[in-house]
């Protein structure tokens, strides 16, 4: 990749180019189609409201070029939080080269600095095993949990 990748918080102006991540991810990996309008909404909602969770992007030539999202969970056994990934994305042509990568890093030094974050934590579709490989070379490790849910 020839062009420099920086990394920053995302702010209000990325809503739209992170609404259409969103709906790519949920299409590749779920084959979802989501209601554009709704993710539109949810992305919106997040970012005027920082206290449910931010999002980061990577951007080259400037375009955002990839994303993930951090939601908290507080841990009364840790007490700290863990931050949760999810919403991950990376556009294809930037695929497989180190995108991922450093946003994971950006989040680790956030974390550090926040000084109250004990882990992370993410889940990924069983099947994916590309994204497995990733988190496992970044140091996660499978863990014994499996998740449950009911909507509402």
């Amino acid at each position: 990749m020839s062009d420099p990748v920086t990394l920053r918080r995302a702010v209000a102006a990325d809503a739209a180019v992170l609404a259409a991540f969103n709906r790519a991810m949920a299409r590749e990996t779920e084959d979802k189609d989501l209601l554009p309008e709704v993710v539109a909404a949810g992305v919106a909602s997040l970012l005027a409201q920082p206290q449910y969770g931010f999002y980061v992007v990577a951007e080259a030539a400037g375009e955002v070029v990839g994303a993930l999202l951090v939601t908290t969970e507080w841990s009364d056994w840790r007490n700290g939080l863990f931050w949760w990934i999810q919403s991950v994305y990376v556009l294809p042509d930037y695929r497989r080269r180190g995108i991922y990568r450093r946003l994971y890093q950006f989040v680790k030094d956030l974390a550090r600095d926040a000084g109250n974050v004990c882990g992370f934590r993410l889940y990924v579709e069983r099947e994916n095993a590309v994204a497995q490989q990733t988190y496992r070379s970044l140091g996660m490790s499978e863990t014994h949990y499996r998740l449950f849910e009911e909507m509402c």
